[in-house]
């Protein structure tokens, strides 16, 4: 199982939690995925691929930061 953080800069609520956490509990591999409102990330545990992930993300309606290679930011 591989945990990844991505950077969500448009997260500011509990609303936005919910809503990224419901849709990302849809992507069959992810096994959990946490909101952190104040640092404006996402952990996801799982075997889900990066594509997966933001695409899931996006359709709650939030963009994942992107690099200056478009690669997603996560640690």
């Amino acid at each position: 199982m591989t945990t990844r953080v991505f950077h969500v800069p448009d997260i500011s609520c509990v609303h936005c939690k919910r809503a990224i956490e419901e849709a990302l509990g849809e992507v069959p591999e992810v096994t959990s995925a946490v909101v952190t409102v104040d640092r404006r990330d996402v952990e996801v545990d799982g075997a889900a691929s990066d594509e997966a992930v933001i695409a899931a993300i996006g359709k709650a309606g939030y963009d994942v930061a992107l690099d200056d290679t478009g690669t997603a930011e996560t640690s």
